[in-house]
């Protein structure tokens, strides 16, 4: 499955929904405008609860049970042949459910200040997202634009806690310019018995919401204002790709090297990087990397016109995944944290 969004088995339902323009793979439930919770639960095809099974171990005639650990599944699939485990957890762990996250967003979504973009679960159905987006952009440079949006995520198989992230994405390419959520107070809550109420405390400090974007265009102005000579280029990109600490592992130094001259050759012609402001600069430099990371890093093809010529296939089944939850966000949480270091040294 390139997409990588779930399509249940015995009904073939593909679990999104999006608003506007429909994303690269075609699929999903088009809405025409804002929804609510609910709307967007039933158009993403998520209206399902996860429960908390006990785990047995059986040898011949002996069942026993394993004290302490549980399989999460999906209710409405228990004692199928098609329930998937999404994972195994502890006494302490609490499911959240679809409709809870959702929930979670209603209160600003019902302000008119933001609206559902794109819901969907990932794999089996044992990642939710929800993207919402605000109604003001981020103006960097002319036309150089990027739209606001606040991704939460929630994992049903116990290996990561609900997060909510900022993830601008900039228009002319459609890249996700990830913040460097390591610094400063970071949206995080993990599957505790508290969970609910500490949800609603996080709820209450989305008011940090205008002023950590205010921080991140501020970023992305100044990025604009710093040329970057090939020398500048070359520091910025060994630090943010940098070699391994062996100097014998040949492979790893092979893969740096290729990824700082991809990022270099997107530096240049990188969508939007020839636009008078931004060619040249800091901020082309991070774009290109975004757009590398984005679109072209996992497809791993030494000749650039064939990434450029399959760039819009879904080729890579790891794209969306590794560009909000993995590995590509943290390349680019990188590259924003260097480049945002580096401002003032730089400026000078």
């Amino acid at each position: 499955m390139p997409h990588k969004i779930h399509t249940d088995s015995a009904t073939g339902k593909v679990s999104m929904m999006y608003v506007g323009e429909p994303p690269w793979h075609g699929l999903g439930t088009q809405l025409s405008g804002p929804a609510t919770a609910a709307e967007a639960i039933q158009a993403a095809n998520l209206n399902w609860r996860v429960v908390k099974k006990p785990i047995y171990a059986v040898e011949g005639l002996v069942r026993q049970r394993i004290p302490d650990k549980f399989a999460v599944v999906r209710e409405d699939k228990w004692g199928r042949s098609d329930c998937s485990v999404f994972g195994i957890v502890g006494t302490g762990y609490t499911p959240l459910q679809n409709e809870e996250a959702f929930q979670f967003f209603d209160p600003i979504v019902g302000k008119n200040a933001a609206i559902y973009h794109t819901a969907g679960a990932l794999g089996e159905g044992e990642r939710v997202w929800i993207l919402a987006k605000l109604p003001s952009d981020i103006r960097v440079v002319g036309d150089d634009i990027a739209h606001k949006y606040l991704l939460l995520s929630n994992s049903h198989d116990g290996n990561s806690s609900v997060q909510i992230k900022f993830t601008p994405i900039r228009v002319v390419c459609q890249n996700t310019l990830t913040m460097a959520l390591s610094q400063g107070p970071t949206l995080r809550v993990v599957h505790t018995r508290d969970l609910r109420e500490r949800l609603r405390n996080a709820e209450k400090s989305l008011g940090l919401i205008h002023r950590r974007f205010n921080e991140l265009e501020e970023a992305f102005v100044a990025m604009a204002q710093v040329r970057l000579n090939e020398a500048r280029l070359a520091e910025y990109l060994k630090l943010v790709f940098p070699d391994p600490p062996e100097p014998h592992d040949r492979p790893d130094m092979a893969r740096a090297a290729k990824d700082r001259a991809w990022a270099e050759y997107f530096f240049v012609h990188g969508k939007g990087n020839d636009r008078e402001g931004v060619t040249g600069t800091l901020w082309a430099a991070y774009n290109g990397i975004a757009e590398y990371v984005d679109h072209r890093q996992f497809e791993r093809r030494p000749n650039w016109r064939w990434a450029m010529a399959n760039s819009s296939t879904g080729a890579d089944s790891e794209r969306l995944k590794s560009a909000w939850f993995g590995e590509g966000y943290l390349v680019k949480a990188r590259a924003y944290r260097v480049a945002e270091d580096n401002l003032n040294r730089w400026l000078n």
